[in-house]
């Protein structure tokens, strides 16, 4: 078994983070920004996002079979190729950014996430007793911002979530088009990552040890979440989600800062 997962404490929350990855690839989009700042209480988050992507290319095909049959192409046109650029500045911006400012910014970026999926809720609630809300059409100028930015948010964490979903949400897709359109383009952006990453040895065979024995994990995550989408409310276990990924954004935050300061 590797060394890592000789640790307890790490083996419980690296379970947690592969289930929860899992869970969001089966059909609760967005809260697989959890695994990286959750695993990285205990290791780097440079070597969290390393273990965690082989992990999450099987889950990526086994989503895309899911949804192979519903997804926006006018959006994918739009949106893989700003993530390619985003995915560029991140590799070769890598090694001038120090693990604290990672540790910072991913704390900020989940904090900001937890936010905007909290308002996203509430209008969603307010919305369902009144007119729909206008529909925003495909864009170029904001594809190409918002899918750059996701492109570096997702090299960087994995957290390409949050401007992913800013340019997205406001289009007001049916749920099976928006999540099937979201299994594809995470799955582009992870498939291309795969190189960067090589390239910067974050696939190295300590993460990749760890990798494989998490693997098994994947389909069960998975299941478990269209499982959940099926039985349990949105509303309900997003609350749930939502609450860890804020907390655990907060004690990012903290420890960036004062490691920034030397002072942890």
């Amino acid at each position: 078994m590797p060394e890592l997962l000789s640790d307890p404490l790490f083996a419980i929350i690296a379970v947690v983070a592969v289930m929860i990855t899992g869970i969001s690839k089966g059909g609760f989009g967005g809260i697989a920004l959890l695994a990286v700042p959750l695993m990285s209480l205990v290791i780097s988050p440079i070597q969290a996002a390393g273990i965690m992507l082989p992990i999450m290319i099987p889950m990526d095909f086994m989503s895309i079979w899911v949804y192979r049959k519903r997804w926006d192409g006018k959006n994918l046109a739009l949106l893989i190729p700003a993530a390619i650029v985003g995915i560029t500045i991140g590799g070769l911006t890598a090694r001038w950014v120090n693990e604290e400012f990672v540790r910072l910014l991913v704390g900020i970026i989940a904090i900001v996430f937890t936010v905007h999926r909290w308002r996203g809720l509430r209008r969603a609630a307010k919305s369902a007793s009144a007119t729909a809300p206008r529909r925003r059409a495909p864009n170029k100028i904001l594809g190409a911002f918002w899918g750059t930015c996701a492109g570096f948010t997702s090299f960087l964490a994995h957290a390409g979530s949050p401007p992913y979903q800013v340019y997205m949400l406001p289009q007001g897709l049916s749920k099976e088009i928006y999540t099937g359109t979201s299994v594809i383009f995470f799955a582009s952006v992870n498939a291309i990552k795969l190189i960067p990453y090589g390239m910067l040895g974050q696939l190295s065979m300590t993460n990749l040890s760890v990798s494989l024995v998490l693997l098994p994990l994947a389909p069960v995550g998975v299941y478990l979440g269209v499982w959940i989408n099926r039985r349990l409310r949105e509303d309900m276990f997003f609350t749930i989600i939502l609450t860890a990924i804020f907390v655990v954004g907060l004690k990012l935050i903290w420890d960036g800062v004062f490691g920034l300061l030397g002072m942890r």
